[in-house]
């Protein structure tokens, strides 16, 4: 009996990938960020999101507070904090005030939090890769990062990764 050659996929049968640059740690930018990543993965999209230059700072750890090995990489972390729980807004953050606020607006209406949604990302399979280069400008280390994580990749390995994507996005 002749076997019938393999009929290839139809478009509308290949899995469909979103590839997000998270390249700041402002909430107002990090929410969408991963509300995107969350709801696409949860649609059964293939999602991987790069965190670069400050974005790179969702991915550390809450309980880390100094980073870096020289004295302007440690100025830096204690500048800009890092961990989902430390994020501000990037406008009306009013000394705080502003992001209180709109955390407080958030719990009512039960919108998940940013640590909630970077967990709940992990659990989807969304692949959350730190930048190399951001890594090194900041003197950070896998210990400084949260678990589950991908291994770093460059700026050269993301724009192939985006190249092939069907939804690129740059939040």
């Amino acid at each position: 009996m002749l076997e019938e050659p393999a009929v290839p996929a139809r478009e509308s049968e290949r899995q469909k990938t979103m590839a997000v640059v998270c390249w700041s740690s402002d909430l107002d930018r990090v929410w969408p960020t991963l509300i995107l990543s969350t709801t696409a993965a949860a649609s059964g999209l293939d999602v991987s999101v790069f965190f670069t230059f400050w974005g790179l700072r969702v991915l550390q750890r809450n309980d880390k507070l100094v980073t870096g090995t020289n004295w302007m990489q440690k100025a830096e972390s204690l500048v800009d904090r890092g961990g989902t729980d430390h994020l501000r807004l990037g406008k009306i953050h009013f000394g705080g005030v502003g992001t209180k606020m709109i955390k407080k607006l958030a719990d009512d209406y039960k919108v998940a939090s940013p640590t909630d949604l970077l967990s709940m990302a992990q659990d989807l399979g969304v692949r959350l890769y730190p930048c190399q280069m951001t890594m090194d400008l900041y003197g950070l280390t896998k210990d400084d990062f949260i678990d589950g994580i991908e291994a770093p990749m460059g700026a050269a390995s993301y724009i192939n990764m985006a190249a092939d994507a069907d939804i690129s996005l740059f939040i």
